[in-house]
């Protein structure tokens, strides 16, 4: 059977993603901010919802409230000086809670799970651009990323703007939940940064190759994911499938692995 156009176009924007959030992932595991993942996806369901509402595209609505949230946690983490974690912490019950409220209970599942709409050629082109922006200037930053991870004070001697590059790092994390929203859907999205680098951990044995093997895990969850899923058929969304298969990547990798 002959592939759409717009099943083109999905399946090469997952990919892009999944290498977005397979690199973004592994520096935020290095950073201690994997479980913030699942909670900023949580901030994009207020924007879905109102965007609904008033008939826009949910993705410029998830961008908003999620640039929006991110600036707030920012502030907050710089102002109070409570770790990042805490601070995320704070702001998803109460984005979760407004985004139930807000998103019209016909489109809620589609919000939670993926799906809203079918992809266009202009969010192919979209999606794509993003990832490899992001890609590119975390690779960019890769250096003195990991110089602020072990040694905030150093970097900062070294001429590093460390609050500056904690607010990009920030940024692209949340543009990646941005991307990967679309495909997983606001709950699920943080789970390909978190489990991809995860997996990429036990494999690796120095920081290239634990980079490398969390975006292939990556990948593979996504293209394992949507075959399966169109093998099903239709009524079944293909992020929970995404995340059941990164899941079983990493229980492979953990009981089969090298110790």
């Amino acid at each position: 059977m002959k592939a759409e156009p717009s099943q083109i176009y999905e399946f090469s924007a997952a990919l892009a993603a999944a290498m977005a959030a397979g690199l973004v992932g592994s520096f935020a595991l290095l950073k201690r901010m994997t479980l913030a993942a699942d909670v900023v996806s949580h901030l994009a369901l207020p924007g879905i919802g109102i965007a609904l509402v008033f008939r826009l595209n949910p993705a410029l609505g998830a961008a908003a409230t999620l640039l929006v949230g991110t600036l707030v946690i920012w502030g907050l983490e710089k102002r109070t000086g409570i770790a990042t974690e805490a601070v995320i912490g704070v702001v998803f019950a109460a984005s979760l809670a407004a985004g139930a409220l807000v998103t019209p209970k016909a489109e809620l599942e589609e919000a939670l799970f993926g799906q809203l709409q079918p992809l266009t050629r202009m969010d192919f082109f979209i999606a794509c651009g993003a990832a490899c922006l992001i890609m590119g200037m975390l690779l960019m930053r890769r250096e003195r990323l990991i110089l602020v991870l072990f040694s905030p004070e150093l970097a900062a001697a070294s001429g590093v703007k460390v609050d500056r590059l904690n607010l990009e790092f920030l940024l692209l994390f949340s543009l990646t939940i941005l991307v990967c929203v679309k495909f997983l859907g606001a709950l699920l999205a943080g789970a390909l940064l978190m489990i991809p680098a995860a997996t990429g951990q036990k494999l690796a044995s120095g920081s290239k190759d634990f980079l490398l093997h969390s975006v292939f895990a990556s990948v593979l969850a996504v293209i394992a994911g949507l075959f399966i899923t169109s093998r099903i058929g239709a009524g079944v969304s293909a992020g929970p499938v995404i995340v059941l298969m990164a899941t079983a990547i990493f229980l492979v990798v953990s009981f089969f692995g090298k110790e």
